[in-house]
């Protein structure tokens, strides 16, 4: 996918603020932070949505890696959040599966 940013980022086509990496996914920095700490965390795969998951293992495999970058930031105690948007009245902005971690500050509900 040349046209995905998220794609182009994997790639090192841009230049990304990377948290942590494996084979399979990669942590990042959110480019317009709503929060002290905001990452997403993305499958290396080019996977659309939410709704396009087609192992459920993965997501398992995401959460453990929300829970390390929780623990790496000092997040756990205070709390933070995960946020998964999908589609386009889900708020759902780059059409690549992604999870952002929210940390560093009081969140407040409902978020809008």
């Amino acid at each position: 996918m040349s046209e995905c940013v998220f794609c182009r980022i994997v790639n090192g086509e841009l230049p990304a603020e990377k948290i942590f990496e494996n084979e399979k996914y990669l942590v990042f920095s959110d480019v317009n932070p709503q929060a002290p700490v905001h990452y997403l965390v993305i499958p290396k795969e080019h996977i659309t949505d939410l709704m396009a998951v087609k192992n459920p293992a993965m997501l398992g495999e995401i959460f453990s890696i929300v829970q390390d970058v929780a623990k790496k930031e000092g997040l756990e105690q205070k709390g933070f959040r995960v946020v998964n948007n999908c589609g386009d009245e889900g708020g759902q902005t780059v059409d690549h599966l992604h999870f952002h971690i929210l940390g560093g500050r009081f969140m407040e509900w409902p978020p809008g």
